[in-house]
């Protein structure tokens, strides 16, 4: 099955909402019976499935990157559910604007710092909040996982999909410690797409 993060921006829309809705139908067949679900043991009986927001493929955008030249050189200490810190690196910048999703908003553009532990451009972790935070989603915020292949150079574009923006395993079960996203990454703007905050 094609992964919704493998389409690209100019994806019939349709086939997108079909593609997605899957996935998503297959995540809660993961929550519900895998033994490695977030969702402890005794209450998996009665799990029904995840909330979501509809899916909207205008909430998939086209960000442009602008790499840290020295991400050891400023790393960033994520406070973590259970009060401790992680250490990560912030790799890069994702720039992107939001006019086509919300055009009632006066200045669309926004950004994000992408993190990695490592340093490395593989996968970008991109934890954030935004105005939905505490209300239609997870209190501690939420996340998202951008693939890269082939490299990534300064003024590359790279498709964001918020409608693949998730609830960190804390929110299912206080046994597990997450990273919380830094205030640099609370956006001043609602993103309704992706995960709502588990019931």
């Amino acid at each position: 099955m094609t992964d919704p993060a493998d389409l690209t921006s100019d994806t019939d829309p349709e086939a997108y909402r079909e593609t997605l809705e899957a996935k998503r139908a297959e995540k809660d067949q993961f929550f519900a019976d895998h033994p490695q679900s977030p969702i402890p043991p005794e209450e998996r009986s009665n799990f029904e499935g995840l909330e979501y927001f509809p899916p909207d493929p205008d909430y998939r955008v086209d960000a442009t990157v602008s790499l840290v030249d020295d991400p050891e050189a400023d790393p960033v200490a994520m406070e973590t559910s259970a009060g401790r810190e992680m250490r990560y690196l912030r790799v890069a910048t994702l720039a992107f604007d939001l006019t086509r999703a919300d055009p009632d908003l006066e200045d669309g553009r926004y950004e994000l710092a992408a993190y990695s532990q490592d340093g490395g451009l593989e996968t970008l972790f991109v934890p954030f909040r935004d105005k939905t935070t505490g209300q239609q989603s997870y209190r501690g915020g939420r996340y998202m996982e951008l693939a890269v292949d082939g490299g990534l150079e300064d003024g590359d574009d790279l498709l964001v999909d918020f409608n693949l923006a998730y609830s960190p395993f804390c929110a299912f079960s206080e046994t597990f410690d997450c990273p919380l996203p830094p205030e640099e990454n609370w956006l001043e703007v609602a993103i309704p797409a992706g995960e709502k905050a588990p019931e």
